[in-house]
């Protein structure tokens, strides 16, 4: 959870240091002229910071020490808290004005899974979520997930998305979960080799399955992040390069909750970082022209391989009478799981959905990131 602190006293009007060295003077009963000599500066500068036009520099503070007998740390710090409390007046106004923005994610299913503090105030709700975001408007985050502003960072807009506040949240939430874990140089070898590794974690389906392959995957440099599903993003899973293109993140949602469909989105994702570029993301239900779509062609038919490629699906489908002794012999035969091949089987609508449920496994991943 995202937390800042929000109890400091801050004053909601602070003058100019201009005017307590108006007030000096008028007590010294020294003009803005004679100041100005005394300090070796012109009178239009002094005149400038008397009027709340121009600032105190540090040069200016220690040459008014030497007038006025006033520290230099006086009028620095003076200088620092109205230029402070400036800023915190636009941000104010900056938070007002991203009031709209704000009430268009789902906050509180956001607060529920512990993204967000929870609250009722509107103005708190739009901190929060700037803090979620790492962005200081709302301005900023429309320039990172709309207008693709940010050049050499991966190809993404939400522009016609169907949630695209959801999505952003969702995608924002993984980077969050990515940046706690500390990863090697990414290796495209190392990922290839383990390849075999992940398959057979697959086909054992291990309680601790996930933690494994997060492991074996940041052996490669690849981070694997569990995310789950949030309200109005319901997507099973994204590849994309983080950290200046230097890393690859795979983050997934478990949607659907079975084993079939999370190891077939897992293997898409890896097929997408070994085979595509670092700035492609690739988002269901995207806007893909022909070039993308092949991509996405390549990624599925990598996931194939990996689960249980065409000529094996041949011959299970050539060979089987649906039992549940044929079921386990071809799935140690082919080192994958029954479930992979009872999903297979009813995405080809060569089952129906109730046959083999028995062998589909409901995965269960806790956020530990």
């Amino acid at each position: 959870m995202t937390t800042t602190i929000r109890n400091e006293y801050r004053p909601q009007s602070v003058t100019h240091p201009g005017e307590d060295l108006r007030e000096k003077l008028d007590e010294l009963r020294m003009t803005p002229s004679e100041f100005a000599v005394r300090c070796n500066k012109p009178v239009k500068t002094i005149s400038e910071v008397m009027n709340g036009k121009s600032s105190i520099t540090p040069d200016m503070a220690v040459q008014f020490e030497n007038v006025l007998q006033i520290p230099a740390s006086y009028w620095l710090k003076r200088q620092y808290n109205y230029d402070e409390a400036m800023a915190r007046n636009k941000q104010r106004a900056n938070i007002k004005a991203a009031i709209p923005w704000a009430r268009e994610f789902p906050f509180a299913d956001m607060a529920r899974k512990g993204w967000v503090s929870p609250t009722r105030k509107i103005e708190e709700k739009v901190e929060a979520l700037l803090d979620f975001f790492c962005i200081s408007s709302h301005i900023s985050w429309e320039n990172y997930y709309i207008e693709q502003k940010l050049k050499g960072a991966f190809r993404i807009s939400l522009a016609h998305a169907k949630s695209p506040y959801a999505l952003s949240a969702w995608l924002q939430k993984g980077e969050n979960q990515a940046r706690k874990i500390d990863a090697p140089k990414y290796s495209a070898k190392t990922l290839k080799e383990i390849l075999p590794e992940l398959k057979s974690i697959m086909a054992g389906q291990p309680d601790d399955f996930f933690e494994r392959i997060q492991s074996l995957c940041l052996r490669a440099g690849v981070k694997v992040v569990y995310t789950p599903c949030l309200k109005g993003a319901p997507i099973n899973g994204v590849a994309r390069w983080i950290e200046s293109n230097a890393t690859p993140l795979i983050q997934l949602s478990c949607r659907h909750k079975r084993n079939d469909i999370f190891w077939f989105s897992f293997f898409h994702e890896i097929g997408h970082i070994l085979l595509h570029g670092k700035k492609d993301i690739f988002l269901e239900d995207g806007q893909y022209d022909e070039k993308d779509m092949v991509k996405e062609k390549e990624a599925d038919d990598f996931a194939v391989k990996w689960t249980l490629t065409k000529k094996e699906e041949k011959a299970i489908i050539q060979n089987i009478s649906l039992n549940d002794d044929d079921i386990i012999y071809w799935a140690k035969k082919l080192n994958t799981h029954p479930g992979i091949i009872i999903g297979r089987l009813q995405h080809l609508k060569l089952i129906p959905h109730y046959i083999g449920r028995e062998f589909i496994v409901k995965i269960e991943v806790n956020e530990t990131v």
